[in-house]
């Protein structure tokens, strides 16, 4: 698995390819509210991260609070994979 870093320098790229934004990566802040906040994600946002998530790291994010958690924020969905990927 790649370090915490990494992880999250991927995961900016994921979003901002899944959810067809139009920013640079490295302009979304660690702590930003993904799901409803500044880069105004939707719920079909979420699922499209949710989806590459698991085609890419083979982590499964559930709905109801666990995924409301996990995509909190990069830093939230960066420590779930992480997290995952020590359970196994």
């Amino acid at each position: 698995m790649t370090d915490r870093d990494t992880l999250k320098r991927e995961l900016k790229q994921l979003i901002v390819t899944e959810c067809d934004k139009d920013i640079e990566p490295a302009s979304i802040d660690d702590d930003a509210i993904l799901i409803g906040g500044e880069l105004e994600l939707d719920s079909l946002d979420a699922l499209q991260i949710s989806m590459a998530v698991k085609n890419r790291y083979g982590v499964s994010i559930e709905g109801g609070p666990a995924a409301r958690r996990a995509l909190q924020s990069v830093n939230a969905l960066a420590d779930t994979i992480l997290a995952a990927a020590q359970d196994d």
